[in-house]
């Protein structure tokens, strides 16, 4: 089953880069603390951040400084949309709808409804 799903929902929370990337950092903490998650898989957010303080790059900084740091961005960022799509949906849409306040149906047709509060 492709979870593209996963992927459409998390980018279609908000129009904003910031927010969105915010959000998907507060939902990668609630999935990893998911005991439904497999060990596994919650390896792959650990390995990329590995990665990125690891001494060994795939494109050295001394070679190409800028691309030599966008590699090791664009593995982590790999690694945790790799986590989030090998997740249940699922379990994925019950945290988004906790994080977010909104009502989502789940693959069999119910309906999750959750409250929206403002904290100013």
């Amino acid at each position: 089953m492709s979870n593209d799903y996963n992927s459409k929902k998390l980018q279609s929370i908000d129009g904003n880069m910031l927010k969105s990337l915010l959000m998907r950092g507060r939902l990668i903490m609630r999935l990893m603390n998911d005991p439904r998650i497999g060990f596994m898989y919650k390896l792959i957010p650990f390995a990329s951040l590995a990665y990125l303080i690891s001494p060994i790059d795939f494109i050295p900084a001394l070679v190409a400084p800028v691309i030599g740091a966008a590699d090791d961005v664009a593995v982590v960022l790999f690694g945790f949309t790799l986590f989030i799509e090998l997740c249940p949906p699922v379990i994925v849409d019950e945290h988004l709808a906790e994080l977010t306040g909104r009502v989502v149906s789940t693959e069999d047709g119910e309906v999750v409804e959750g409250e929206v509060s403002e904290v100013e």
